[in-house]
C-alpha cells in the first residue's frame, strides 16, 4: 500500500516511512493513497474471527512488506498476552445500550490496544536497523501512560513524554511517571495539552533538529495507532450488529479513536452514524452540527482526556472532504492555524452523511455517571458517561455502540462526586501509589525542551 501526505499526495511512501516518521516533514499527516475495501463475502468470513485472527486480516493489507504476515500473527500474539481478557476487549448491556470497553491493557485504557502493537513494531523495526530512535509523545492523559508501558526497557530506544502539569488525574500521571525505566523521561509543561501537541508538531518540523535525533512518534496522528484501532469497530459489529448498521458513539478529542471508526466504514464496515461526543471544549460539536470550527479557550474538566481544541486527526477528514485535493488542504490548515475557517454548507453536508455530534456538560456528565449506576449497577469513567449520554441525547440508543475507553479507577474525584465511592486500581497497578514519582517540570518553551531532549540521549 501507498501512502501520502495530506499536504503533498504527490509524494509516495512506504508503511516502513510512514509509521517511523509519525508526522509528514510538511506538518501534513499521512493516509493511503487509496483505501480499497473489503468484499462483502471476506467481511462475512470474518465474522467468527478471534480478536486476534481478526486484527491480522486488517492489518496486513496496511503495512505491505513491514513484516511477513507470520510475523505479525506473532507480534499481534504478545501484543495482547497481557491483556485482562480473552479477546482484548469486552462488550457490556445496558438496556437497549451496548458498552464497547477498550480498558482491559495494562494501562487501563483504550490506548493500550494500539500502542502495545506499536511497542512490538518498533522492537522488530530495530532487530534489523541498529539506530536508535527517540520517540516523542504528547498526551492528555492515557496516551503516555500507554507509550510507556509498551516502550520501557526496549533496546535502541527512548520515549519522552510531555503531559500539561496539573491537568490530568493524579493516577494518569503517576501511571506515567512511577516507570523506572532508564530509557523514559517524563516532562511536565506548563500549560495545556494543545500546547504539548505544538511543542512536539514542532519538534517533528524542524527537520535538522527530529533528523538529528532520530525522531518518532506514537500520538493518533501516527497511521499504525488508526489501523490498530480500526480492528475493534469490526470485532463490535460482528458481536452485536445482526447484520444491520450500527452507529457507535466515541468520546473525542483529538477525532483518532472515531477516525478509525471512519477508516473501518471505508473498508466496507456497516456503519451508520459516528457519533462525536464531547466535554464542554466542544469544537468538534460546534464544527460538525453548525460548521464552527473556531478555537476557544481550553477548559479543565472532569474528563481531561478530551480537554482539547486542536483536534489533529481531523484534517484526514477534511483532505476527504475536499475531495482528496493536498493544496486545498493545505491553505484549509493556514486558516485553521489562524483561527479563520468556517466548514461550508457543501462540505458539512459531506461531513454530516457519516458524523452527527452531542455535548455534555461537567454537571450532566456526573449526573450521567449517577444514573447508570443507580440504574444498571455499573461504574463508569466519565469520558464514557459523555459517550452515553450523547446517544441518549440524540435517542439512538436501539442500534448502537458506546465505546468505553478508560476504567473509572483513573478519575476518582468524578466517581467521588457522582456517586460517593472510590473505584480501586487493579492489584497489579497499585506500586503507582507508592512508588517514587520522577518528570521534569518545563515551560511551554520549545529552546528549553529541545535542550532536555538533547542533554538526555
Amino acid at each position: 500500500m501507498e501512502y501520502i501526505s495530506t499536504r503533498n499526495n504527490q509524494k509516495i511512501f512506504t508503511f516502513k516511512d510512514i509509521f517511523l516518521k509519525g508526522l509528514a516533514d510538511d506538518g501534513g499527516l499521512f493516509i493511503p493513497k487509496s483505501v480499497k475495501p473489503f468484499s462483502k463475502e471476506e467481511i462475512n468470513n470474518f465474522k467468527n474471527l478471534s480478536y486476534n485472527d481478526l486484527a491480522a486480516e486488517i492489518i496486513n493489507p496496511f503495512i505491505g512488506d513491514f513484516m511477513s504476515k507470520d510475523d505479525l500473527i506473532s507480534l499481534i500474539s504478545k501484543s495482547y498476552s497481557n491483556f485482562r481478557t480473552k479477546n482484548v476487549v469486552n462488550i457490556n448491556k445496558l438496556g437497549n445500550l451496548k458498552v464497547l470497553e477498550l480498558f482491559h491493557g495494562p494501562t487501563l485504557a483504550f490506548k493500550d490496544i494500539a500502542m502495545q502493537l506499536i511497542g512490538n513494531f518498533y522492537e522488530h523495526h530495530l532487530n534489523f536497523e541498529q539506530k536508535k530512535i527517540n520517540i516523542v509523545v504528547a498526551t492528555s492523559g492515557d496516551t503516555g501512560a500507554a507509550a510507556i508501558d509498551a516502550l520501557k526497557g526496549k533496546k535502541n530506544l527512548n520515549v519522552f513524554v510531555l503531559h500539561p502539569n496539573n491537568r490530568i488525574s493524579p493516577v494518569q500521571r503517576k501511571l506515567m511517571t512511577t516507570c523506572e525505566a532508564s530509557n523514559v523521561f517524563n516532562i511536565a509543561i506548563q500549560g495545556n495539552f494543545d500546547d504539548c501537541q505544538n511543542l512536539v508538531k514542532a519538534m517533528f518540523n524542524d527537520e535538522k533538529f527530529s533528523k538529528s535525533i532520530n525522531m518518532s512518534g506514537v500520538n493518533s496522528i501516527n497511521w499504525a495507532r488508526i489501523i490498530a484501532q480500526a480492528v475493534y469497530y469490526f470485532y463490535a459489529y460482528f458481536k452485536v450488529g445482526n447484520g444491520q448498521p450500527l452507529s457507535f458513539s466515541v468520546p473525542t478529542g483529538n477525532f483518532g479513536d472515531i477516525y478509525a471508526g471512519y477508516l473501518a466504514k471505508k473498508l466496507g464496515l456497516p456503519i451508520d452514524k459516528l457519533v462525536v461526543a464531547t466535554n464542554k471544549n466542544d469544537i468538534l460539536h460546534r464544527a460538525i452540527s453548525g460548521g464552527d470550527y473556531s478555537q476557544k479557550k481550553v477548559m479543565e474538566t472532569n474528563t481531561p482526556s478530551m480537554d482539547i481544541q486542536i483536534a489533529s486527526n481531523f484534517e484526514r477528514l477534511l483532505y476527504d472532504v475536499k475531495d482528496c485535493n493536498s493544496e486545498v488542504t493545505k491553505d484549509l490548515m493556514i486558516k485553521i492555524k489562524n483561527n479563520t475557517y468556517k466548514i461550508d454548507t457543501e462540505d458539512l453536508g459531506k461531513i454530516q452523511k457519516n458524523f452527527i455530534s452531542e455535548m455534555l456538560d461537567e454537571n450532566e456528565t456526573i449526573e450521567m455517571i449517577k444514573k447508570i449506576n443507580d440504574e444498571h449497577q455499573t461504574v463508569v469513567d466519565p469520558h464514557t458517561a459523555v459517550g452515553i449520554g450523547a446517544v441518549k441525547k440524540l435517542g439512538i440508543e436501539k442500534n448502537c455502540v458506546v465505546l468505553s475507553t478508560a476504567h473509572p479507577c483513573k478519575f476518582p474525584k468524578a466517581i467521588e462526586d457522582a456517586i460517593f465511592k472510590t473505584e480501586n486500581l487493579p492489584n497489579s497497578l497499585k506500586y503507582v501509589n507508592e512508588r517514587k514519582e520522577k518528570f521534569e517540570l518545563l515551560s511551554n518553551d520549545i529552546q528549553k525542551v529541545k535542550k532536555y531532549v538533547m542533554n538526555s540521549i
